[in-house]
């Protein structure tokens, strides 16, 4: 979402700078850094030398950005035009209401499939500067299909089901439609393994083994897809038509209020002193940006901007930069209060209210960030850097007080939603909030920084950055649907159980892999999608309760971003670092580990989200002061993983001494007093023996 937002600002300074590799990157960098002065922070975080190949990475590394045409002219107003529009409907039922269920996603369709054939051509060799006729006939097609739905809709509910010739030629219609614009605004690897789960619904009868069954005909497919709630225009697109849109328009009008710049201003006052400096900086500012952000490519860009030179410049290796601006962008998706797209899909899907999948999931994502933000700062003791001397750093009360009211639309939504209003609710509070304040700003300071004009821009971006998620939930929609009309679910979950001999353990392992695999090419909320419909089941059936089990996939569903061969947000980073792009992945790797350690605990024992027990989607709560002393060893337990991984604590560490404390780390995240017994002596082991060391070094000397 923040990606689009970036155009306007670097239209100019694109058309001037074009870096052709890796090392005229990192010239450029060097000569802006070389030009920093370490006690002026305005210098450091100066938009217009920072973000000079923003655009061009985000083209190269993003999914929704990438082949996006360059339009001008009236049919660039148009586009312009409609996508406001797209913004204006959902603003307006946001404030008045939602329409009934089918005509709320149908129009959420017809704008979004209109945009995706209009901004993205069809192949390499289509024209990047106009659209072509074939799309002005495809968005002619979107709009009568989806247009058909939207007006007859008691006709189609009065019908029953059954489907005349016209509705099955628009049936068929509609789903060539949704694979085609999938393909384009997302990639060709959903539509591909869509159209496996169709051939699987009609060639049910010679299917092998458990994954026989009695097979559809083309009809019932097309009916189950195009004229129901449970195929295209199922759970997912509802999600995405209401809740999802909404944020991503919430997120694009914070960044034209400044408050991502505001976010690394704070995280470079806060912890620029430290040893870690521009890391712990990266680290801080890309977990606030990431909570508002749904991308996490878009995030390391954009943060990553500012913060990978600094931290190359400090003293940290080109790919370890990159990789910490990814790690930590990643994370933002599991980061409350906004979290990503996948959070809302899941509320939907499991029945519980987001405030409680947040209050869930900000232990877990706080331990994420505290794991590399060690791990950060003990490279930096290992290899001896220091930070900045605090008088040479901003105050963070002049920043607060000059920039503090960009956090007032944060604070409303956190209202909004601890109140237990509905997220369509709370994120049109944040936007109404975030406006009003921006205007006030700008008038106050007389300087022009927020006008109308930034209001239609916002509404523009805000459309054109849910594009991928519209499609990619219209198109998982249908794999929802082949499962639900199928009962594939439950097959798969007993293949799962049956692989793994009903051990808990293996099953999730196995979920986990399934996750990695799918990560190589789905976006994460599809990737969510597709596992909560097959593999939640399967976790379930062995007793873990359903917020866990949702919130595991969750997890594995976002640190694919950053785990090779295909890690997309390490490879961004690598992109604005000139670093090697498999060595940047692999470290990013390590960086996320604790994001591959802690859904194993919590789906063992859920004291760790402070849940006791789940029956339906009633959550028993653990008390806060029973679960003080679970989050005070998981915390300890996650800094010997940094630790770990690492090589470092309170000195280097021997392998013996990482074994020792590998089994530390993992006694001390399970929240049991015998592991965190263990856990606490094989610490305590590790500094005495490290101390014994140091003292015989020290002797020798």
């Amino acid at each position: 979402m923040v990606d689009k937002n970036l155009e306007n600002k670097n239209e100019n300074l694109n058309e001037e700078i074009k870096i052709d590799n890796a090392k005229e990157k990192d010239k450029d960098v060097n000569e802006v850094n070389n030009n920093v002065d370490h006690g002026e922070l305005g210098d450091l975080t100066d938009t217009k030398k920072a973000t000079q190949n923003v655009d061009e990475l985000l083209e190269k590394y993003d999914l929704d950005s990438s082949k996006l045409r360059k339009l001008s002219g009236k049919t660039a107003l148009l586009v312009t035009v409609v996508a406001i529009l797209m913004s204006a409907f959902h603003l307006f039922t946001a404030a008045r209401g939602t329409l009934l269920a089918m005509q709320q996603r149908s129009l959420h369709l017809i704008f979004a499939f209109s945009l995706g054939f209009a901004l993205y051509p069809g192949f390499k060799k289509s024209s990047k500067n106009k659209i072509d006729i074939p799309d002005w006939i495809l968005i002619i097609l979107s709009i009568v299909v989806w247009g058909y739905i939207f007006t007859n809709i008691e006709y189609i509910a009065l019908k029953g089901g059954k489907m005349s010739t016209i509705d099955e030629v628009f049936g068929i219609l509609a789903i060539l439609l949704t694979l085609e614009v999938t393909r384009r605004v997302v990639g060709p690897e959903l539509p591909i393994v869509t159209i496996v789960f169709l051939l699987f619904a009609y060639f049910g009868r010679h299917m092998p083994g458990i994954l026989n069954h009695r097979g559809f005909g083309i009809t019932r497919i097309v009916s189950h897809m195009y004229m129901t709630t449970e195929g295209i225009m199922g759970t997912p697109l509802g999600v995405s038509s209401t809740f999802v849109f909404m944020f991503i328009l919430f997120g694009s009008f914070l960044d034209k209020t400044g408050v991502g710049q505001f976010f690394i201003d704070f995280a470079y006052a806060l912890t620029g002193s430290t040893r870690s400096g521009p890391a712990m900086t990266s680290v801080v500012s890309s977990g606030l940006m990431g909570s508002i952000s749904g991308s996490s490519v878009a995030n390391t860009v954009t943060t990553g901007a500012f913060t990978i030179p600094l931290m190359k410049k400090v003293g940290y290796a080109p790919y370890y930069a990159g990789a910490v601006e990814a790690t930590s962008s990643t994370g933002g998706q599991i980061m409350p209060p906004v979290m990503g797209a996948a959070a809302f899909i899941m509320a939907d899907f499991t029945g519980f209210q987001y405030i409680e999948i947040v209050k869930a999931a900000v232990i877990p994502a706080v331990l994420y960030y505290i794991a590399v933000g060690t791990m950060v700062h003990l490279e930096a003791c290992k290899i001896g850097l220091k930070g900045l001397p605090r008088e040479q750093l901003p105050k963070i009360s002049n920043i607060i007080l000059k920039q503090g009211y960009l956090l007032f639309p944060l604070i409303a939504i956190v209202y909004m939603l601890v109140k237990q209003q509905p997220p369509m609710n709370a994120a049109l509070a944040g936007i109404v909030v975030g406006v009003v304040v921006a205007f006030i700003a700008a008038l106050v300071k007389k300087d022009g920084s927020f006008t109308y004009k930034s209001v239609l821009q916002a509404m523009e971006s805000g459309a054109k950055g849910a594009l991928g998620v519209a499609c990619a939930c219209a198109c998982a929609g249908m794999i929802v649907g082949v499962v639900t009309l199928t009962g594939f679910g439950l097959k798969i979950a007993e293949v799962i159980v049956k692989i793994a001999q009903g051990r808990l353990i293996p099953t999730l392992i196995l979920t986990m892999i399934s996750s990695i695999i799918l990560g190589m090419g789905l976006p994460t909320t599809a990737k969510y999608i597709v596992l909560a419909t097959m593999a939640v089941p399967a976790i379930t059936k062995l007793g873990v309760n359903l917020m866990c089990a949702h919130l595991f996939i969750l997890y594995f569903g976002v640190v694919a971003d950053v785990t090779p061969p295909v890690a997309l947000a390490a490879y961004a980073g690598a992109g604005i670092a000139g670093a090697n792009s498999m060595k940047t992945g692999f470290q990013a790797f390590k960086l996320a580990l604790g994001a591959f350690i802690i859904p194993y605990i919590f789906c063992i024992n859920p004291h760790l989200v402070m849940i006791d027990k789940v029956v339906g989607t009633t959550i028993s709560w653990l008390p806060i002061t029973a679960a003080l002393p679970n989050i005070a060893t998981a915390l300890i337990g996650t800094m010997c993983l940094a630790g770990c991984v690492e090589g470092y604590l309170f000195g280097r560490l021997r392998p013996w001494q990482r074994i020792i404390l590998i089994i530390a780390a993992l006694g001390l995240l399970d929240p049991k007093t015998l592991t965190d017994i263990i856990g606490l002596c094989a610490l305590a082991f590790i500094f005495i023996s490290q101390k014994l060391l140091n003292k015989n070094k020290a002797q020798a000397a």
